[in-house]
């Protein structure tokens, strides 16, 4: 990035955890798309309300080129915003599907597949966070519990399907996932 990230909290109390988590997600933003100029980040709280616990909001402001991207979820989306990591997880996990749909609309790019990438976990450790995927391609796919989206990590079990996003960049430890959904079945079997 040409500017560095940004990051501003109102009513929230700035961790050292929290923003090593938002780091980590702008630096995996970046090599997901090396185009971004800058990167702001809004971590908000509301006042203490008669609801049910405090529901963070999260907003990303990305400039690219020609474009800015923004992912605003808001105190109302969902009760697991609750927790600001599950909440900035979230946001995070959209403005990467925003960034996808940019780099597509920019580079003409109208792919034609059926559909994302599916496997089953073949071994999980929810212990220590982390668990493998057997995807359908055949490769095995590491992935951490910071990677699981629409779902709650602790309830994942080996033979759970799964559909995944592959960092393009392959680290020390093999194929990485970026993002990991589960599925009700897979619809995709790879020995045919």
């Amino acid at each position: 990035m040409q500017t560095p990230l940004e990051l501003a909290f109102k009513n929230v109390t700035p961790t050292d955890e929290i923003k090593a988590l938002v780091q980590e997600k702008v630096d995996h933003l970046e090599q997901f798309a090396d185009q971004i100029t800058s990167c702001h980040v809004y971590i908000r709280a509301p006042h203490n309300s008669q609801k049910k616990g405090n529901l963070y909001e999260v907003t990303i402001e990305v400039r690219v080129p020609g474009d800015e991207l923004v992912v605003h979820h808001q105190q109302n989306d969902t009760a697991e915003h609750e927790h600001l990591k599950v909440a900035v997880r979230d946001a995070f996990a959209s403005m990467a599907r925003e960034i996808k749909r940019w780099k597509q609309k920019i580079g003409g790019d109208v792919k034609t597949h059926d559909g994302p990438l599916q496997g089953k976990i073949v071994e999980i450790h929810h212990d220590q966070g982390y668990g493998q995927i057997i995807a359908t391609d055949n490769r095995l796919v590491y992935f951490h519990k910071n990677s699981v989206v629409d779902g709650d990590f602790d309830q994942l079990q080996t033979r759970d399907t799964v559909e995944l996003v592959v960092q393009t960049d392959e680290s020390e430890i093999g194929p990485q996932a970026s993002t990991v959904r589960p599925i009700s079945a897979l619809k995709y079997n790879p020995a045919g």
